[in-house]
């Protein structure tokens, strides 16, 4: 099969397109035909060096979607012929990563395909949509409750924008400018805020009348988790999902505020809690049939040979959504 294999650490310019061995079934995994793939931040940094990345040369890439072409011993929920999407791969401990024409993946970490939604849709959706609910789950989202998302046309953000206001919260997101605010309001953000143009102060006092918003979830970081701090109500719960930075925490003592950070590559690196991950592909795929969420996908599209052109304009910040990739 033909892949994107990682020689060495580094630029896009480390990937090479090569023939190799089409991955052989095992016991418990499901060995799936990728029709698209979907990139992410992540990838960077495992490109870069992250140390959660597979002995090199690899594949990069966990999120697919694609037919099932085999199925292993002890796997009773799929059959040849399926259409799945899925977050395997990529990471220490798989077999081989997404940027490839196979993929042979743990059962657990795959769903059957939202009905709704084209194979490069689904493709773009398993990542950032596990780590949205999971920032929702953590913080006990609820129908009361006012929650801010930092980054509401970012890849977590747009997700998490659409997951809040399906379990009835009311949201504000931070957005760029006004073209990103439009966007965001079609993934049902009741209120933006130009970050460039708005101070935390500012906001806070005119959504919310100076309380605070009871949830934030952060997915900038750095300095962000910062205002994510200002912008929090008393007892206020803030979920992080990019936590690699240093940070005063005084701001939370003074407002009693909890925070949690989201990581949701454990259960590929650890073993634990793949079922969990398998069941939230599949709540997802009921609300993507539902209408209740899409992805957001750029408009430029790349084929397997062009994964590295797709790399740098994802990191040249020029992206609008996802960037999803042809394989097959």
């Amino acid at each position: 099969m033909r892949a994107q294999v990682l020689k060495s650490h580094g630029g896009p310019e480390k990937f090479e397109l090569q023939n190799v061995d089409r991955p052989v079934i095992r016991a418990g995994m499901v060995l799936v035909r990728i029709v698209a793939a979907a990139i992410n931040r992540i990838d960077v940094r495992i490109r870069e060096g992250l140390p959660i990345g597979a002995e090199l040369p690899s594949i990069l890439g966990s999120d697919f979607a694609g037919e099932v072409v085999a199925v292993g011993d002890d796997v009773a929920d799929f059959h040849p012929g399926d259409v799945v999407y899925g977050f395997a791969g990529g990471v220490k401990g798989q077999d081989g990563g997404a940027l490839a024409e196979y993929i042979l993946a743990d059962a657990r970490l795959v769903a059957p395909k939202p009905r709704n939604l084209s194979t490069r849709e689904a493709a773009a959706l398993p990542l950032v949509s596990i780590t949205a609910w999971d920032a929702l789950d953590r913080a006990e989202v609820r129908t009361r409750d006012h929650v801010l998302v930092h980054g509401g046309v970012g890849g977590v953000g747009h997700v998490g924008v659409q997951l809040a206001k399906a379990r009835g919260a009311r949201v504000a997101t931070t957005v760029p400018s006004d073209e990103a605010a439009m966007v965001a309001r079609t993934f049902g953000a009741d209120e933006t805020i130009d970050f460039t143009r708005e101070a935390v102060a500012a906001y806070v006092e005119r959504l919310t009348e100076g309380r605070g918003f009871d949830v934030v979830i952060d997915t900038v970081g750095g300095a962000n988790l910062d205002r994510s701090f200002e912008a929090a109500a008393l007892y206020g719960r803030i979920v992080g999902t990019a936590g690699r930075s240093t940070n005063d925490l005084t701001p939370m003592h003074g407002k009693a505020l909890s925070l949690s950070i989201v990581f949701v590559m454990i259960p590929m690196l650890y073993g634990i809690g793949r079922e969990w991950h398998g069941r939230v592909l599949r709540e997802l795929a009921t609300l993507a049939d539902a209408g209740k969420l899409r992805p957001l996908i750029d408009d430029r599209r790349f084929t397997l040979e062009q994964v590295p052109d797709a790399y740098r304009h994802l990191e040249s910040g020029h992206a609008t959504g996802k960037i999803v990739i042809d394989i097959n």
